[in-house]
């Protein structure tokens, strides 16, 4: 059973149609990249998929079981939880206060403070530093960490590259095995289409809303890729 399955979605702000039928499965320990162009509805999809958006038409269902009206605090109580496109810490707060927000579901799982820091081990010495003083990686980081904490069964990561430096998005990626290994879904939505490829098992690339392109990574050429990105044949890419 997928642990995420999203079928036919439409999402609409007003008379513009942002997400238009989409339809993507996400099994556990792999990864689900969504890639396009800024416009393209990939965030419109992973805030509906979080239960910030409503939708038009389609269903949207967490281990078999459709959640498609459910709230969204429900839905992260039930294990599908979202990193935030611009991280959305508390400025004020330390970055284990950050990092404590994530438990206030008290959901079950493997996921404690001792595992995190164990992944980010320099926290541990800026635990006690308000989130503001931290550097945009880092508090990227912290943001994952507060997402972990909730004990996710899908975790949703909406542009967590944007604004950052290729070393530290390098960095920032090379975590996401040890997230597949314990058997969590990871779906990313993503602009840097090389990244994406560097660690989905399966692309999806949306134009103005539609799924232009979806299937294995490798399968793809960069003609095709980029004539589904931008929108005109393959062959005017090469």
């Amino acid at each position: 059973m997928s642990a995420l399955e999203v079928e036919d979605l439409v999402v609409r702000h007003g008379q513009l149609t942002a997400v238009d039928g989409v339809g993507l499965s996400v099994e556990p320990g792999s990864v689900v990249a969504v890639v396009g162009a800024n416009g393209a509805g990939k965030s419109t999809l992973l805030r509906t998929l979080a239960g910030l958006h409503r939708p038009s038409a389609g269903r949207i269902s967490l281990d078999g079981d459709d959640i498609t009206s459910l709230p969204t605090d429900e839905r992260v109580r039930r294990g599908l939880v979202m990193v935030p496109e611009g991280r959305r810490l508390f400025a004020s707060l330390t970055v284990e206060e950050n990092l404590l927000v994530g438990q206030s579901t008290k959901r079950k799982g493997e996921w404690d403070l001792d595992r995190l820091y164990g992944l980010f081990d320099w926290m541990t010495e800026r635990r006690r530093q308000p989130a503001h003083q931290l550097s945009g990686g880092q508090q990227q980081a912290v943001a994952i960490g507060r997402a972990l904490l909730a004990n996710p069964r899908v975790l949703l990561l909406d542009e967590v590259s944007l604004g950052l430096a290729p070393v530290v998005v390098k960095a920032i990626y090379a975590q996401l095995p040890a997230l597949q290994s314990s058997g969590m879904a990871l779906l990313l939505v993503e602009q840097d289409v090389a990244q994406a490829q560097g660690v989905a098992d399966w692309m999806i690339c949306l134009l103005e809303g539609r799924t232009m392109l979806a299937g294995r990574p490798a399968r793809f050429t960069p003609a095709q890729i980029e004539a589904a990105y931008f929108g005109f044949h393959a062959d005017e890419a090469s």
